[in-house]
């Protein structure tokens, strides 16, 4: 199965701390203890580390704060849809490196909301799933069997991943019409086909929706936003991949290192590795 390097854009870390976190969970933190960034900055004075509270998890590096710090990954095709998917994250941590040898700084599941990759403490404000809207907008979408006929009476254009069927929808409405429309759809195919056959939703500006969003044009879905005057990356994931190696995530053992290390220039790097799937019924790499 080939495998090429795919730019990801670059991150920002002007506190001197870098997160790599799961998507769906950075916003809890403060919910639950400690804002990440304390806790994330505790890490990396003892060199750096994995973190985690009940199913949060991310991992906290030093990283300079003084420029850009480029991320990019070798990809190479799912053995199941055949669409890039990462096998070695990288990011140019800007410091030197001193170590003689790589340095394991604690593992991390893939998410299925995403992985998000930027600044300690702009991730305190971070949005994420059931957060407040930071703008009062919202995208709208709806997709399904009857998506042709709802497209027919309501109109919208293609928006969000596309597949047969859909979605179509609007993006930047206000939060009370998005879902003052998404009503109007319910009610719609609840009258013409006993409310089935059509999914309708309402994605309000959070920052995660709108790093997902900006991913998806992305051959490995990497989006990037603005969070507290911070470049932020979040990366999504490839639902059919996903599903068939990284489901159950941490608690079936989907886990897979972060390390430190040096590049050929001499300076440090955050790599993120997730080995190529493995068939354990004949002990073999699918080929691509």
């Amino acid at each position: 199965m080939g495998q090429s390097v795919i730019d990801l854009g670059f991150v920002t870390a002007p506190s001197g701390v870098l997160v790599l976190g799961m998507g769906g969970w950075i916003d809890v933190w403060q919910e639950t203890g400690r804002p990440l960034s304390e806790r994330a900055a505790e890490a990396v004075r003892a060199g750096g580390g994995h973190l985690r509270d009940d199913e949060a998890e991310a991992v906290a590096v030093a990283a300079a704060a003084d420029r850009s710090l480029p991320v990019r990954a070798t990809a190479q095709r799912s053995p199941f849809d055949g669409e890039p998917t990462i096998a070695v994250l990288e990011v140019g941590l800007g410091l030197p490196w001193t170590g003689a040898a790589e340095v394991v700084v604690g593992d991390l599941p893939v998410d299925r909301c995403g992985m998000v990759l930027g600044d300690a403490r702009a991730l305190d404000s971070f949005t994420g799933l059931g957060d407040a809207v930071g703008n009062g907008l919202a995208d709208l979408s709806y997709w399904g069997l009857h998506a042709e006929a709802a497209h027919g009476v309501f109109g919208g254009r293609p928006i969000g991943p596309a597949h047969d069927g859909g979605p179509h929808g609007w993006q930047d409405l206000p939060l009370s019409d998005a879902r003052e429309l998404a009503g109007r759809l319910e009610a719609w195919v609840e009258q013409h086909a006993q409310g089935r056959g059509l999914m309708v939703s309402v994605e309000p500006h959070t920052d995660l929706h709108l790093a997902r969003r900006a991913g998806r044009a992305h051959p490995l879905l990497a989006g990037q936003v603005e969070v507290a005057g911070c470049a932020v990356l979040g990366i999504d994931w490839d639902p059919g991949d996903h599903a068939m190696r990284h489901g159950g995530e941490r608690e079936y053992g989907q886990v897979y290192p972060v390390t430190l290390t040096g590049d050929a220039s001499g300076r440090s790097v955050l790599r993120w590795t997730i080995p190529p799937y493995v068939d354990e019924d004949k002990g073999e790499h699918p080929q691509g």
